[in-house]
């Protein structure tokens, strides 16, 4: 012991040396601190959070928020022994501080961001995204932090420079003015139910036609069928217009909106020969022989001759064709019964008489719903020569040759 304090009254003659040895002995207490937290405490942590059953400590330490936290040690310890140099106290306790500030900052960024991924872990987050008003909050806590900061670096309390901030009120609305937009638009996308993830939307000026993958703040990103991303301001959906087809989703059908331009000159009435062929059609057996009775009861009573064209009530082709089209779409075990069920004439134009089906096929999935469609027409296109109907079309070069030979 005597030995151990004839060396304490040796280096009391060398202040300097003793100071350096404190410093390094802070110093070293810093980095053991640090080191021991990082490499024991925080796989201890780790090792519990693994066991548990929760999934939020799980979505916290995926985001480094313990590791994060672990930093403050470092600016405490210097905080606590910054006497050790008076003369620079007061630095050193402005500089820990305003490091402790940044960690915390940055601890409250990977927290905010951890309530982000928890809360989308429910189902009712599809509807009511919260990542936008989260981005705000951390834009608010960045600047108030920056403010803080800079305070505490300058040594001036953070009221004093958060009150200049109103003189600068008309910078700070130039420069979040997008931020300000966004949010507005946030809030009011959310409030209104207009756009969720998952959402198939489509906005043609934009080139976006595709799903909702993602609702930040400032852009929300679709994937559009062709597997890529379009980024469209947030802001820009309440300020132009958007077509959402979630309503076609969630009533479990698709429209089928398409027409057939029937060559007008192919209309014609039928003939006793074509009502006796149209009659082996099973779909149209019911309605052929009820519609025989009453015209030929009609007739009778009116004293029409047969041979009267223009008076007698007769059947059309195209009238025939129609009811056809409704009685195998509505046999048809992939077209929806509940929803709007049509088959309509169009004004005709020069490329005939266009007679639109106006369906909805109970199966949305787009592969399926293409082959739905595509199967109708199939149908449709090989059965009209059965009705003497023809389908319009442009001639071609083949119509062309076929009327030179016969020339």
């Amino acid at each position: 012991m005597e030995i151990f304090y004839q060396i304490i009254e040796k280096l009391d003659q060398y202040p300097l040396l003793i100071l350096f040895l404190k410093i390094i002995a802070v110093l070293l207490l810093a980095f053991i601190s640090l080191h021991f937290s990082k490499k024991y405490v925080l796989r201890i942590i780790k090792t519990v959070v693994i066991k548990s059953k929760t999934q939020w400590d799980d979505i916290l330490l995926e985001n480094n928020t313990f590791s994060r936290l672990s930093n403050l040690i470092p600016p405490i310890i210097f905080y606590n022994f910054a006497y050790i140099l008076p003369t620079a106290k007061e630095l050193i306790c402005r500089l820990s501080l305003s490091y402790m500030a940044l960690i915390v900052i940055l601890v409250a960024d990977s927290f905010l961001s951890s309530i982000n991924q928890i809360y989308n872990t429910y189902n009712f987050s599809k509807d009511k995204p919260i990542k936008g008003y989260i981005q705000t909050v951390k834009i608010v806590m960045y600047v108030l932090g920056f403010i803080s900061i800079s305070a505490l670096l300058m040594g001036k309390s953070p009221l004093l420079m958060l009150s200049g901030i109103g003189a600068m009120s008309a910078v700070l609305l130039l420069v979040f003015k997008d931020t300000i937009l966004s949010l507005v638009a946030s809030i009011q996308l959310t409030y209104n139910n207009m756009v969720k993830i998952g959402d198939w939307i489509t906005m043609p000026k934009y080139s976006a036609d595709g799903d909702v993958i993602d609702i930040a703040l400032h852009t929300i990103k679709i994937q559009n069928f062709d597997k890529t991303i379009t980024s469209v301001p947030t802001h820009k959906l309440i300020d132009e217009s958007f077509t959402n087809w979630r309503g076609m989703s969630e009533c479990g059908g698709r429209r089928i909106k398409r027409s057939i331009n029937i060559d007008i000159t192919s209309i014609k009435f039928l003939d006793d020969q074509m009502m006796t062929t149209l009659k082996k059609i099973q779909l149209l057996q019911n309605y052929l022989e009820e519609k025989e009775k009453k015209i030929t009861t009609y007739n009778k009573e009116k004293k029409i001759n047969n041979d009267d064209n223009i008076n007698k009530m007769q059947l059309t082709n195209i009238g025939v064709f129609r009811i056809y089209l409704e009685n195998y779409l509505k046999s048809h075990p992939n077209i929806s019964k509940e929803m709007t069920f049509l088959i309509r004439q169009l004004p005709s134009t020069e490329k005939g008489l266009p007679l639109e089906i106006y369906v909805f096929a109970n199966d949305n999935n787009w592969v399926n719903y293409e082959r739905i469609q595509a199967d109708i027409f199939d149908h449709i296109f090989a059965v009209i020569p059965e009705f003497k109907l023809r389908i319009f079309q442009n001639p071609t070069g083949e119509d062309f040759k076929r009327l030179s030979t016969n020339s």
